[in-house]
């Protein structure tokens, strides 16, 4: 229970903050649709292909950019599926299928283990399950997030520092 009361705080404080002016969206899925079959990871049946995904409103002085992808479904602390750290702040999109990060951006291993996309593949049987990607515009340059990170702390520590944020949902159900 302190778990979802940690992640359920963590939640409200996304809410409560400057997201507003921040804008986050994909050409692949809309907010709170399903992700489709192509940006599944390839055990549960897809291609593991990551979704357009453009933004806007990012605050001016902000020195970086991280993209996190969390499916908070998961108990007790959530899961980690893509993160990318030090994009450059001018950068306003990352295309569908991303083969090779922007200059100066690199990936972070996920729950999974893997420095890249890691798309959705909830456990059969485990109903729906909510993915969000989330930008957030940093007031550094550079970003240190440990690998071994659960998802819940790096959701945290990103609020605590972040100038905003922008997020976009996507479920999955199996």
């Amino acid at each position: 229970m302190a778990v979802r009361t940690t992640l359920t705080a963590i939640a409200l404080a996304l809410m409560a903050g400057p997201a507003a002016a921040m804008s986050l969206s994909s050409t692949d899925f809309s907010d709170g649709a399903a992700i489709p079959v192509a940006q599944i990871y390839p055990r549960c049946g897809g291609q593991n292909v990551s979704p357009s995904l453009t933004w806007r409103g990012v605050p001016p002085g902000s020195k970086s950019l991280v993209l996190t992808m969390i499916d908070v479904s998961v108990q007790p602390s959530g899961w980690s599926h893509w993160i990318v750290v030090d994009l450059n702040p001018a950068t306003a999109a990352l295309p569908h299928g991303l083969a090779t990060l922007p200059a100066g951006a690199r990936a972070i291993a996920g729950n999974f283990g893997d420095a890249a996309y890691d798309g959705p593949c909830p456990p059969n049987g485990s109903g729906l399950h909510r993915y969000e990607f989330t930008l957030w515009a940093m007031p550094a340059a550079k970003t240190v997030i440990a690998p071994d990170a659960r998802a819940a702390d790096v959701l945290a520590t990103l609020a605590k520092t972040a100038r905003a944020h922008a997020t976009l949902a996507g479920t999955v159900t199996r």
